[in-house]
């Protein structure tokens, strides 16, 4: 089925619709046209870095997406600029364990978002970004987008390793 959204097309055109005849464009309208937008996954940060941490080690975890603009879209020959905000971020440590915070957590030396494994082996972490959006119409207020999307992350794998502390010669 083919529709103006589908093919990413002004619904008046797309209907050949005269534009004083136009329908009232919506905030559902707004919603649904933020659902298409292709949101990035966030990348996902660990360190110690270089896929390799210690068991009871606090391994750092952290993302460095900021809110962003998309290109503006054409809506019922309307003008519809929408400003994208990461807003929750959830965490999975491939062990079982996962939390989803408010925040994208934070480099090193600022332990912001950390897990402590407990045993070796290799898990597979991910990171999932759910995004808001704010959006005007022909340059006009600011207003919150209905709803939000969630954007799936790359998995990456990382080994989970003991270390045996070694005395060495003086």
């Amino acid at each position: 089925m083919n529709t103006a959204i589908s093919q990413q097309r002004d619904p008046v055109e797309f209907c050949g619709l005269e534009s004083d005849a136009a329908p009232q464009l919506t905030e559902g309208m707004v919603a649904a046209a933020f659902a298409r937008v292709p949101l990035p996954p966030s990348r996902l940060i660990v360190q110690p870095p270089h896929g390799r941490t210690l068991v009871n080690f606090e391994t750092n975890f952290y993302t460095d997406n900021a809110p962003f603009d998309v290109a503006p879209l054409r809506l019922l020959g309307h003008r519809v600029e929408i400003h994208v905000v990461p807003s929750v971020w959830t965490w999975r440590f491939g062990d079982g364990a996962s939390v989803v915070t408010d925040r994208p957590g934070s480099a090193y030396p600022r332990l912001d978002i950390t897990h402590r494994y407990l045993t070796k082996g290799r898990v597979v972490v991910s990171l999932d970004t759910t995004y808001r959006g704010r959006y005007r119409v022909d340059g006009g207020g600011w207003n919150d987008v209905q709803g939000e999307v969630t954007i799936p992350g790359d998995p990456a794998e990382l080994e989970v390793v003991t270390a045996t502390p070694t005395l060495v010669g003086y």
